[in-house]
Formats: structure tokens, sequence, C-alpha cells
């Protein structure tokens, strides 16, 4: 009996390497990891630039008016201007070796699973660094001296955390806090744990048809929005003491989980119950996008799969963010 001859699925016009081909389809199914993993990256303010290590964001305070008494010459009112700098951090990488005799002896295709695993840890680091930010941005000042800084609302004895009506008397006051600083309603929303989150599907007031017909219901365990602002539970929202030296990068170190987190968004987030935000609170800077590369090491008899990208996190306008905690406030 002769011989069959295959088609090689992964080979550029019958020759070479029988996986180039394959990578493109890893690419997109990273992608497709990281955009369903990630919840926040759709949710603030992201720029990208080709190059440099960092972005300038404009910090422009508002203007006022008065009254003009005839033949009083007008001159121009002052508005105070400052900025906020976002530096773009290491290179994050997840990467995966696949001995070549391993994958020959499995039976089922490994290459899709672990490139999804690999857009889905970078998409945790990012949802995990841009929520840190935007509970430091809740608790840090303003960088134009008249403008309001950040909120914390809660306390030690606020129950916040296991009481849903407690909870939405909390997201009430978050809600007038950004009322009062002028921050537009347009884009509301509020990340919490997912413990959180299920306490409101049972707060009555949310998804009663007395009160709030088609935003939810018991039966799917859903609540869409509280005081107009649309609900996001997430794992992602801190809720330790993560501490970081001073210059500690994701080169530097750190374990089988991932990097060693950045002084930048290090804090303690111990009673950090959620943050109700807008767009505007956190700003991105994006100099290399989500990318896949991949490589047969003939010296190691393997492939080496890398995702990587290159982003930086930071504060915006801190008086778009309010911290929910259960820690003391002072």
């Amino acid at each position: 009996m002769s011989n069959a001859f295959p088609s090689r699925l992964g080979m550029v016009n019958g020759t070479g390497a029988d996986d180039v081909l394959f990578l493109k389809q890893f690419s997109g199914e990273t992608l497709t990891a990281f955009e369903e993993t990630n919840v926040m990256m759709s949710r603030h303010y992201v720029r990208t630039i080709s190059s440099g290590k960092s972005a300038q964001f404009p910090a422009v305070w508002k203007n006022t008016a008065s009254y003009h008494t005839p033949g009083e010459f007008i001159r121009g009112k002052q508005i105070k201007h400052a900025e906020r700098v976002i530096t773009i951090d290491d290179l994050l990488i997840s990467d995966v070796f696949i001995a070549r005799i391993d994958e020959a002896k499995n039976h089922y295709d490994v290459r899709s699973i672990y490139t999804k695993e690999c857009g889905a840890a970078l998409a945790r680091e990012a949802d995990k660094n841009v929520l840190q930010t935007a509970v430091l941005a809740a608790r840090a000042p303003n960088v134009i001296d008249e403008a309001p800084g950040g909120a914390r609302i809660g306390g030690a004895d606020s129950a916040i955390d296991t009481d849903p009506d407690k909870l939405v008397q909390a997201l009430f006051q978050a809600a007038e806090i950004l009322d009062t600083k002028d921050v537009p309603a347009n884009g509301r929303f509020m990340v919490v744990k997912p413990a959180q989150y299920y306490l409101l599907v049972q707060s009555d007031k949310l998804i009663s048809r007395d009160f709030s017909q088609g935003n939810g219901d018991f039966a799917s365990g859903k609540v869409l929005k509280a005081v107009d602002m649309e609900v996001v539970k997430s794992n992602n929202v801190p809720q330790t003491n993560i501490a970081a030296p001073a210059g500690t990068s994701p080169s530097e170190g750190g374990d089988a989980y991932g990097p060693r987190p950045l002084a930048k968004y290090a804090g303690d987030f111990t009673g950090t119950v959620g943050v109700v935000m807008t767009p505007q609170a956190v700003g991105t800077v994006k100099l290399l996008d989500l990318a896949v590369e991949g490589e047969y090491k003939i010296e190691r008899q393997g492939t080496l799969i890398v995702a990587k990208y290159a982003m930086g996190h930071g504060i915006l306008r801190p008086e778009c963010a309010v911290e929910l905690t259960t820690a003391a406030l002072v």
C-alpha cells in the first residue's frame, strides 16, 4: 500500500515548517481571550503612542462667569492648567514552551488552549493594574489646587460588604458625591467583587418590578444598573495589601502566578469593596499592542510561544472616582 499525501495545514505552499500558518489563528485566539477576560480596557481612556516612554495628559480647570459693568475693560479670566504623565511599564509577557515530543504523543491540540490562557493572563494583569489605579485615584488629590480629589465612602461599621440595602445606600452617596463635583452622569459605572454583585441581585429596589422593571432578575442572577450606573463584577478588584518596593518591575522577578506588582500600583486595599467611576478617572498609554510570537527551537526541540504587550496606567481625574470600602476612613 502506498503512502498518503497529507495536506499540511500549517505549511506555506506545501514546504517548510508544518506550523508556520498556525500562529495567526493563535494570535486571534489570544486576542479573543484577552477581550473576553478583560472588563476595564473599554471602560477608561486609552491612548496609543508610536514611540517614547510616557505620554502627557493636560489637566484644565473650569472658567468662571461674571457680570460686566458698562465701560469696564475686559481682560480675560485665567484658567488653571496642570498635567498628568503616564509612563510605559516594562514589557509584560505570558509565555509557554511546548516540547515537540509531548505534542506528538498528545491526542488533542494544546496550542489553542495555551494561547488562550496567555491572553487571559495578560488580561487579568491589565485589569488588576487599572482597577488598582482607579482605587488609588479615589484616594488622590487633584493636580489642580482648586479642583476636588477623589472620595472614599463606607467605613469600618458600614456593612456595605454584607448588607445589600447598605450597599445601595452607598451607591446613592457615591452618585451624590460625583454630582456635587460636576462629574458628568453619562458613562458612570461601578466595579464590585462578585460577593457584592450578588448582594445587589438580592436587593428588591434594584430588580423588583415595582422599582426597576427589566433591570435584572433572580432567575438569571443579574443586575444591569444601580443608581443609573452600569454594574460590573470582577475578581480583579483589589482586596489585599499589595506592597512593592520602589522601582520594582516585572522583569525583576515574580512567581508562577505573575510578576511582582509595580510600585505605582501598590496600596493597602484590604477593605476595598469596589469603585464607582467614569472613564475619565484612569488613563492607559499603549506602546506595543497585544501580540503573539512563536518559534520552533531546534536546540530545545519545541515551540516557544510568547504573548506580550507594553502599556502603562495612571490617574487622570481623581474627582471621577469613589472608593467603596470597609476600612476606617481617615
